[in-house]
C-alpha cells in the first residue's frame, strides 16, 4: 500500500494544521481516519474474497484431477477383469464341450428309463482303476 514514514507523517500534519486552522483539524483527522479504515476495510475484504477464489479454483482443480485418477483406475480395473474374464469364459466354453457328448449319452438313457428315476448321470473320467473287490482292500492295507 502507501508507504509514509515518521517524517512525511509530520510534515503532513503542518501543512494540514496550516491549511486548515486549529479548530477543523480535528474533525477533518476523524474524517482522514474513518477514510482510511474503509479503504483498509475494502482493500481487505477485495483480498479474502480472491483468497476464495482461488481457494475454490484449487479444490475444483483438485477434483478434477481425483475424478481423472478415478476414472484411470476404473479402466484400469474394467480391463484386469476382461482380462482375467476372457480365459475363464474359454475354459468354460472347453470344459461344456467335453461335458455335453457326455450328458447327451445320459440323456439318451433317461429317456429310455435306464437311470434312476429318470435322471441324465455323466459319468467322470478317474484318475486310476478303482476296483470294488474286498480282496484287493485287503491287500493294499
Amino acid at each position: 500500500m502507501i508507504e509514509i514514514s515518521f517524517g512525511k507523517l509530520v510534515l503532513l500534519a503542518l501543512v494540514a494544521l496550516i491549511v486548515l486552522g486549529p479548530e477543523k483539524l480535528p474533525g477533518a483527522a476523524r474524517t482522514a481516519g474513518a477514510l482510511l479504515r474503509r479503504v483498509r476495510s475494502g482493500w481487505d475484504n477485495v483480498r479474502a474474497e480472491v483468497e476464495r477464489e482461488l481457494e475454490i479454483e484449487e479444490i475444483k482443480r483438485t477434483a478434477r484431477e481425483a475424478a481423472a485418477r478415478a476414472e484411470a483406475l476404473q479402466n484400469q480395473l474394467n480391463d484386469g477383469a476382461r482380462q482375467v474374464r476372457e480365459p475363464l469364459a474359454g475354459m468354460v466354453d472347453e470344459a461344456t464341450a467335453m461335458v455335453r457328448p457326455e450328458a447327451a449319452v445320459g440323456q439318451e438313457g433317461a429317456e429310455q428309463g435306464d437311470g434312476p428315476s429318470g435322471q441324465v448321470q455323466a459319468e467322470l473320467p478317474l484318475a486310476g482303476p478303482v476296483s470294488h473287490d474286498a480282496t484287493n482292500r485287503d491287500s493294499a492295507a
